[in-house]
């Protein structure tokens, strides 16, 4: 009985968490970047839904004086996201519009918490949203070869792989945060 009892715990706690058991690469992928996509695809619909019914307070609360605000750290996920598109694909840093764009999310800190405030949750997530759209399309146009070619110091790969554990770490702090509401 006690065994029967872990494994629907354990059963109900996946479904509950994590919403699938298996990784699959969606229709038109490679299958390297397929997977990547599902894996990254899963981990930011597991952010969203540590975020998505937040209100105004919840959007912009500040755990201590040296936090950022769930709204900033959806904008920071976006802004990562977006530097290592160009990374990969274009082989460069952020030019200077673009880090116009994205330096304050990228970089967070005190700028962050004066400027990311006083704007809906549905906001920061539109901006990740559109950035994953982008991602995607972008993979979708390469293979699994150009994965494993090297970028700099890295394989497009591991830094496709990094911008998933990026995103896997800011969702344990989004976890933490939305729980010391």
């Amino acid at each position: 009985m006690k065994k029967l009892t872990l494994i629907f715990l354990t059963i109900l706690f996946s479904a509950n968490t994590f919403a699938q058991s298996t990784i699959k690469a969606p229709r038109g992928y490679s299958n390297d970047i397929g997977q990547m996509i599902a894996m990254l695809d899963n981990l930011k619909s597991r952010v969203e839904r540590h975020v998505v019914n937040l209100d105004q307070n919840g959007t912009d609360f500040l755990l201590d004086d040296n936090a950022n605000s769930p709204g900033a750290i959806i904008y920071h996920l976006a802004a990562t996201e977006a530097y290592y598109q160009v990374y990969t694909f274009e082989g460069r840093a952020f030019n200077k519009e673009e880090r116009k764009k994205w330096d304050t999310a990228l970089n967070l800190g005190d700028k962050a918490r004066q400027e990311f405030k006083g704007k809906p949750i549905s906001y920061y997530m539109a901006i990740y949203d559109e950035v994953r759209a982008k991602t995607k399309i972008l993979l979708k146009a390469k293979d699994d070869a150009w994965f494993e070619k090297m970028n700099g110091n890295m394989s497009n790969h591991w830094a496709w792989f990094h911008v998933m554990e990026h995103q896997a770490n800011h969702m344990g702090q989004l976890a933490l945060i939305t729980k010391r509401m």
